[in-house]
């Protein structure tokens, strides 16, 4: 199971990263993690220069997209040729978002009549899109998920680790990156995130809205 980390010029290191990370320690079981770019090499808000893994043409290949964030997330939405390269299908990936690529959903009318979670910065945004921004930092609905705040990125990845290899999986990555002595805590927060974010459970490996 592929996942595309779709990360853009001027974007957040750890939106796409975080979740990046996190995912591939899956590795060996069959859920692997890629950058993938518009462009061969993007340049984060920071200034750090990340060549792609893969080129934006992976999306549509992908079992797992994740839209990640960034300071150019308004130029992104508004480019309607870039927008024309995520040809993504709910009914068969699983979609999510990081803070401002909430704008990106819309824009693709992925979010018509679901509320989303995005960073303050975004909410504006997002609410002129016509969607409604819940004060929560995790929310998904079938196969579609936001998340907002860069640290909630942790529970988008424990989100696609769930539904593609389950809650034992997503538990032993959270509980080997917490921070010591925390272990716990830590992943007892991102599971009830996750849990509570959900607006229906659905049985593993089920994949639809």
């Amino acid at each position: 199971m592929q996942v595309a980390v779709v990360t853009f010029d001027g974007f957040n290191e750890l939106d796409s990263f975080i979740a990046s990370a996190l995912i591939n320690r899956c590795r060996k079981d069959g859920l692997e993690a890629f950058i993938t770019t518009p462009t061969p090499v993007v340049t984060s808000m920071n200034g750090v220069e990340v060549t792609g893994q893969r080129p934006m043409e992976f999306v549509t290949e992908a079992d797992v997209v994740l839209i990640g964030s960034g300071v150019k997330a308004r130029d992104v939405a508004a480019d309607d040729l870039l927008l024309s390269r995520l040809p993504l299908d709910p009914s068969r990936q699983l979609v999510g978002a990081q803070c401002s690529g909430a704008l990106v959903l819309a824009r693709l009318g992925l979010l018509d009549g679901m509320p989303a979670c995005t960073d303050m910065k975004s909410r504006p945004f997002v609410e002129a899109a016509g969607v409604t921004v819940l004060d929560t930092p995790f929310h998904a609905e079938g196969n579609i998920a936001t998340a907002g705040g860069c640290l909630a990125s942790q529970y988008l990845a424990t989100w696609v680790i769930t539904r593609t290899l389950g809650q034992d999986a997503a538990r032993g990555v959270l509980d080997y990156v917490a921070p010591v002595g925390e272990n716990e805590e830590t992943v007892e927060r991102a599971m009830r995130a996750v849990h509570t974010g959900e607006a229906a459970l659905l049985p593993h490996g089920v994949h639809h809205r």
